[in-house]
């Protein structure tokens, strides 16, 4: 199957610093998978190079065939990549239904039988969004936030969603409850980079992992083989 996203050799740096080794890794069409590692290893440094957030020093990043590494921000969102980003990052003082319109776009593939996302898409797919809609982005748990900034990166009817963190901080339940929504993502065919802490939530949802350590990727593979390595689960990830 052709990849959806191709990431070859990448290389970026703070400054002087280099943050990234020849980082290489791809997801196909309709495929989850994970960068997994310790905070500081390199994963939203990647993120941060796949949308246009950081210069990447050499190496090759192409989206459907299309380079990204030359692209400003604005322009990988539109090709459709959509990102939910670390903290949330909700804009404090608009409500609930302006973020979520503030960056909508149409749907990228005018050509596929894939369901549009609507404001009324994303109220049916977190109901609390649309009994929230009035109130401001600050006035939301932290929950709620997350379910924001999940429906406003549907709102751009994106071909790959990137999720950083998405269920950092939140109770056992609201957790749940997001790992629902994107296994519910995934079922309708939904492409998704996944970085988060909770292991065993991953190596049930995502179809490959890539774990990365001081900035390259140490270990390749599917959840089975990841499952039957508590090795390497132990000495990247800590678990």
């Amino acid at each position: 199957m052709t990849a959806l996203l191709e990431v070859h050799n990448l290389q970026a740096s703070y400054g002087h610093a280099q943050a990234l080794f020849d980082v290489s890794f791809d997801v196909k069409a309709s495929e989850v998978v994970t960068l997994l590692g310790r905070n500081g290893m390199g994963r939203s440094t990647t993120i941060k190079c796949l949308f246009g957030l950081l210069p990447v020093k050499s190496g090759a990043i192409r989206f459907a065939g299309q380079p990204l590494d030359t692209l400003a921000s604005h322009q990988i969102a539109r090709l459709g990549l959509g990102l939910v980003p670390e903290g949330r990052q909700v804009f404090p003082n608009l409500t609930v239904e302006e973020n979520l319109v503030a960056t909508a776009r149409a749907s990228h593939d005018r050509g596929s039988s894939r369901k549009e996302w609507t404001l009324e898409r994303v109220y049916g797919f977190f109901p609390r969004l649309k009994e929230r809609r009035t109130n401001l982005g600050w006035q939301l748990s932290g929950g709620e936030q997350q379910m924001l900034a999940i429906g406003r990166a549907l709102m751009t009817n994106p071909r790959l969603l990137v999720l950083d963190e998405a269920t950092e901080g939140l109770a056992p339940i609201i957790r749940a409850e997001i790992w629902g929504a994107l296994s519910e993502l995934k079922d309708e065919g939904m492409s998704q980079i996944v970085i988060d802490k909770n292991v065993g939530a991953l190596l049930k949802f995502a179809d490959r992992h890539f774990v990365m350590e001081k900035g390259k990727v140490v270990w390749s593979g599917s959840s089975d083989a990841l499952r039957n390595e508590p090795d390497i689960i132990h000495q990247y990830l800590g678990v």
